[in-house]
């Protein structure tokens, strides 16, 4: 999985004291002013829906963890068939793992609405929730990373939603760009980082899971969000729109996952192969299911994983689970 950990991740190294929104997170700001006029993903509003509790949000997290870890057929991931390219993580593991963290989201939930809005103080307090909570992943899987990179991209979000307030409506962007106003500022008290994605950020000279944050995560709220939707939409069964979601992250995802584990030979495979998938028509197509059985060889080939895309899969799941929620369960209305 992408190599973030909530503030023992890859946004560790912020040099500015000052934290300071990213020009993709200023601009999802403008957009909710009403300065520019772009998409916006928002529920309808119900009468009498109340917020969202700490715990609510925290079991939202761990079900999207869980759906994302089931979906099946996923190219070299842990799914119901398998293990993929991982060596040291089955679907048990993960389940396992997902599970550990339902009280670290709870924390998280309940320290942001607390505290109110972003800022240096709620950054570290959150820092120091998320690596407790990693060392409970770490624990409840013997070792295994399963989801140090869901921890940092899925638990910001948890943050951002818990300060929304008691709000009947739902808006996706505004959630985001609350996580990312947090994700700017420095994690002070991190030791330097020295995970595997970090050290493919750096040899590369990609953004990663920090980049992705601090811009209000694009490949969820321009691309996973969308992708589902249009997906359910031209009457694609769920299991396959939520493929086709993931493969459309992963046509433009700089994944640290892939790009540690087989280098840029990994990161081009699985976005040309992704993007075959999807030109062919999709998962749900036989063309598009050859191109996806393709896609899962030459990866395993490579003994790469698009870990990252899975995590940004995770999150989608996770704000489309909101939106269902403000919708009173019903199938949610996006204006798009």
């Amino acid at each position: 999985m992408a190599p973030a950990a909530l503030l023992a991740c890859e946004a560790d190294a912020m040099p500015e004291a000052k934290a300071e929104l990213t020009p993709r997170a200023a601009a999802l700001t403008a957009r909710e002013t009403g300065t520019v006029r772009s998409t916006v993903y928002a529920a309808p509003a119900v009468r009498g829906r109340t917020a969202l509790s700490d715990a609510q949000l925290a079991r939202f997290a761990v079900t999207a963890l869980i759906e994302e870890a089931q979906l099946t057929p996923k190219p070299a991931l842990v799914d119901r068939r398998g293990s993929g390219a991982h060596r040291d993580l089955d679907l048990a593991t993960m389940l396992c793992s997902a599970h550990a963290l339902e009280p670290t989201f709870t924390a998280l939930a309940r320290t942001a609405r607390r505290r109110g809005e972003p800022s240096a103080l709620l950054r570290a307090e959150l820092a120091q929730i998320g690596r407790a909570g990693e060392q409970d992943m770490l624990h409840a899987t013997g070792g295994s990373n399963a989801h140090r990179g869901a921890i940092w991209i899925v638990g910001l979000l948890v943050a951002g939603a818990s300060m929304t307030g008691n709000t009947t409506r739902l808006n996706a962007s505004h959630i985001c760009t609350l996580a990312a106003q947090i994700a700017c500022f420095p994690d002070r008290f991190a030791a330097p980082a020295d995970s595997h994605g970090e050290r493919a950020r750096q040899r590369y000279q990609v953004g990663g899971a920090r980049r992705e944050a601090q811009d209000g995560f694009p490949h969820v709220i321009d691309i996973g969000l969308p992708a589902l939707l249009a997906a359910r939409a031209n009457g694609v069964d769920e299991n396959a729109a939520r493929i086709d979601a993931l493969l459309s992250i992963m046509t433009s995802l700089d994944d640290t996952c892939l790009l540690h584990r087989a280098g840029l030979p990994g990161l081009h495979t699985a976005q040309q192969g992704a993007r075959r998938v999807l030109q062919t028509g999709g998962s749900s197509t036989p063309d598009g299911y050859t191109a996806l059985v393709a896609l899962e060889h030459a990866l395993l080939s490579l003994n790469a994983s698009p870990g990252g895309a899975a995590d940004l899969l995770a999150a989608t799941l996770f704000l489309d689970m909101l939106a269902h929620h403000h919708a009173s369960g019903s199938s949610a209305s996006w204006n798009i």
